[in-house]
């Protein structure tokens, strides 16, 4: 029981940040009148709110509002009592590019209840605001030339207890940026003899074990699931929660002055590290090697398919790291919201900007030469859609945008299996 309760853990902690919100009883319902939530700039917006229970209609029911560009200012603040439970809310427009929200939230048996909606205009022409360094690329491979010089050192621990029928599953340990730092993850093999595909997974922000993916290693593929921090990723879920609170908050920020030691070196050259061992098991195709996350996972798939050409497919859920110098030029910047007015790197240094400029997912989807697959929401407030489009929106690779407009920083369960079919589909042939 001890183990199954562990394992369930782990495959929530998995699933984590592509899981649909709770259903509640009470809803409120905010939409567009565009049914695709676009609009030109200039074009107005009105906002339909509907409060119901049961399906249907509070009467008498306080809301109070806010529109105006995401992740800024609202530009009008109110609040209603709705007669009927519904109403409609002019939401203006913007006269340039950009993404336009809509937050209510109602007041119910003393309890609050809050959804939004969030508009795009002419989100294709949004153009990124990061710099572009004129050295990224030789930055990027003097990186994966030091770390060549690396020994693998790969240590391999069969998981008896996670193995099936079909699939081998292993604790994996490799060397990683430099001698003694180790990265580790999660690798599912299939046992019967042959040459497979593989398929990276890289994770979102945050500390936790991992499960592995054995679903899709079942279909015949190998799998690694990679953790960022440099320690074991099987441990018990109280130690990742106590590194969290721990020595590892706010580790996005780490280093942040210094180009060359700030926190997200390791983890990028550790994706292409994770992939050296993935293309030196005896299993692998030596062809087809895909990756795939979400947030900051999402940004990890778009930097690993531009550091390593050994990638020869992307799927990306909604990616952080885009263009967050944003918040400079008074408009949403990617998540971690460094230069937000609350974000503790909001004293945007020199040195921090040229920092970034390296780091920025922008700057990789610029670079970018193998088919992606997109996915993501407008109304995720984590990884703002104006941050998603700026890095997107250079992307000269052949790319597809599937959205699901409503979704926040969560999949429904049609995205994840359109990501899943477009994925193996293109690696399992």
């Amino acid at each position: 029981m001890k183990k199954i309760f562990f394992l369930l853990c782990l495959l929530f902690s998995v699933h984590l940040t592509l899981a649909q919100p709770t259903e509640k009883q009470i809803k409120v319902q905010v939409s567009a009148d565009h049914a695709d939530w676009l609009y030109k700039p200039g074009e107005k917006v009105n906002f339909s709110v509907v409060v119901s229970k049961n399906g249907s209609p509070i009467p008498q029911v306080k809301i109070r509002y806010e529109i105006g560009p995401e992740k800024q200012e609202p530009w009008k603040k109110d609040n209603q009592v709705l007669a009927n439970g519904s109403t409609q809310l002019d939401g203006g427009t913007l006269t340039s590019a950009g993404f336009l929200r809509c937050i209510v939230i109602a007041e119910v048996e003393g309890k609050e209840y809050r959804n939004l909606a969030t508009v795009g205009f002419s989100p294709n022409l949004l153009q990124a605001t990061v710099a572009n360094p004129s050295d990224f690329d030789a930055f990027w491979d003097k990186a994966k030339q030091e770390l060549a010089k690396i020994p693998l050192d790969a240590k391999m621990t069969l998981m008896p207890e996670r193995c099936t029928e079909k699939t081998n599953v292993y604790h994996v340990n490799i060397q990683n940026y430099r001698l003694g730092a180790r990265l580790y993850g999660i690798l599912c093999v299939p046992k019967k003899m042959g040459k497979y595909p593989a398929l990276l997974h890289v994770p979102g922000a945050g500390v936790r074990p991992y499960a592995g993916d054995i679903a899709n290693a079942e279909k015949g593929m190998i799998t690694l699931q990679i953790g960022i921090h440099g320690i074991p990723v099987n441990m018990d879920p109280s130690v990742y929660t106590d590194l969290g609170a721990g020595i590892l908050n706010g580790y996005p920020t780490y280093n942040m002055d210094d180009k060359d030691r700030f926190f997200y070196k390791r983890v990028y050259v550790g994706c292409v590290r994770a992939n050296d061992f993935l293309t030196s098991l005896p299993q692998y195709d030596g062809q087809n090697l895909a990756v795939t996350g979400g947030s900051q996972g999402g940004a990890l798939s778009i930097v690993t398919s531009a550091l390593d050409n050994r990638v020869k497919f992307l799927g990306a859920y909604y990616p952080a790291l885009a263009d967050v110098t944003g918040y400079l030029f008074n408009r949403a910047g990617g998540w971690p919201h460094y230069f937000d007015k609350n974000s503790r790197a909001v004293n945007e240094t020199k040195a921090k900007l040229e920092t970034i400029a390296y780091y920025d997912v922008v700057n990789f989807a610029r670079r970018l030469k193998v088919p992606g697959f997109y996915s993501w929401g407008f109304n995720d407030e984590t990884c703002p859609p104006t941050s998603m489009y700026a890095a997107y929106n250079v992307i000269s690779a052949p790319k597809e945008l599937y959205l699901a407009l409503d979704t926040g920083h969560w999949n429904y369960p049609e995205q994840v299996e359109k990501m899943t079919n477009w994925l193996t589909g293109n690696l399992i042939k």
